[in-house]
């Protein structure tokens, strides 16, 4: 069973227990534990999902995701009509070995998130920023409402 995304953050792993291991007074109700697994020895894990804000001013939609320790050159942003997705890679620190961990909480190597835009945007006006760890992707909306005389050349 894939562990969830709580569980790979936190290393820690959920256990199903046996109707058997609760005794003759155990009335059948499903329990869950949580027990922690060797916090030295992080769960190799799948790709992680980044946690994003998504909001809209009138003419934008905005994207804000917490990329901290993460450097330009490892982020990337792709953007269509319909969607933006942000990758990157956070690189753990070089020289620590899991023997020298008390915790080991913090998410390190790649990561994505693929959101679905409730509106059209222009993708090629969009703008992406990042500052103290905040990348702000600001992607214009399309503006359907919007018309354009053509001026007509004669040949």
């Amino acid at each position: 069973m894939k562990p969830s995304f709580f569980e790979r953050l936190t290393g820690t792993i959920t256990l199903k227990k046996s109707p058997s291991d609760f005794g003759d007074d155990f009335d059948g109700a499903d329990i869950t534990h949580t027990a922690i697994v060797n916090e030295a020895e992080p769960i190799e894990t799948a790709e992680g999902e980044l946690t994003v804000d998504v909001y809209q001013t009138n003419d934008a939609i905005i994207v804000q995701a917490m990329v901290a320790g993460v450097s330009s050159e490892d982020l990337s942003v792709s953007v269509t009509r319909e969607m933006v997705t942000i990758r990157g890679k956070r690189d753990a620190p070089k020289g620590v070995t899991p023997d020298n961990y008390f915790f080991q909480e913090l998410y390190w190597g790649s990561f994505s998130r693929t959101i679905l835009l409730p509106t059209e945007v222009e993708p090629e006006e969009t703008e992406a920023t990042e500052k103290h760890g905040l990348l702000t992707v600001k992607l214009p909306k399309i503006d359907k409402g919007r018309t354009q005389t053509v001026k007509i050349r004669s040949i």
